[in-house]
């Protein structure tokens, strides 16, 4: 089994081999913004977690360090493939990386994909993170907050809790803040 080092090395070798201008420039529109990114495109970094996965929880650590956008989002996607096996270990992460996020695209994929495994057994905890950041002064974790309580807008029994959260933010000074309310909102409105 390779180090965990040696994961991180290899996976920026296949991000590398794997970028194209196309999908910068494709990225770049998409995610406005100064990007850090390699420009690989989404199925590469979906195969790569399910490649990598084995790396847990430490490869994920590294990689959210390493910076890039893909590394990033390649934390979270391995993060939640193994959020099961110590859900308290994938909270504790998720409040490292949300220090770090720097555009929408990570944002949305700790806030679903790294926690999705769990919010059914972990509700009370991502409620109390989601609480956590929705006063946050970082309005990437105000934008978390409620990206974290997505999921939930399914429960009708949970739309006012939801609502708590939606409320404050709904006036944010921040583009990328107001655009998560509208997201909620219309997940409300369509009974999703």
């Amino acid at each position: 089994m390779m180090t965990i080092p040696a994961q991180v090395k290899a996976i920026q070798k296949i991000l590398e081999a794997n970028s194209n201008p196309e999908a910068l420039e494709a990225q770049q529109k998409f995610v406005p913004g100064e990007l850090n990114a390699y420009g690989v495109r989404m199925p590469v970094l979906n195969e790569l977690a399910k490649q990598f996965k084995t790396g847990g929880f430490e490869l994920a650590a590294s990689l959210w360090k390493a910076g890039m956008m893909e590394e990033k989002m390649l934390a979270a996607k391995i993060l939640g493939l193994v959020a099961k096996k110590d859900p308290d270990k994938t909270l504790e992460l998720i409040r490292q990386f949300a220090k770090g996020i720097d555009n929408w695209a990570v944002c949305d994929t700790i806030g679903m994909q790294s926690v999705k495994p769990i919010v059914k057994t972990h509700q009370q905890e991502i409620f109390a993170l989601a609480e956590k950041y929705n006063s946050s002064k970082n309005f990437w974790e105000r934008r978390l907050s409620l990206v974290l309580v997505e999921w939930y807008t399914r429960d009708p029994s949970l739309h006012a809790a939801i609502k708590k959260l939606v409320k404050p933010l709904e006036n944010d000074p921040e583009y990328y803040v107001r655009k998560a309310v509208v997201w909620i909102n219309k997940n409300f409105s369509k009974g999703k």
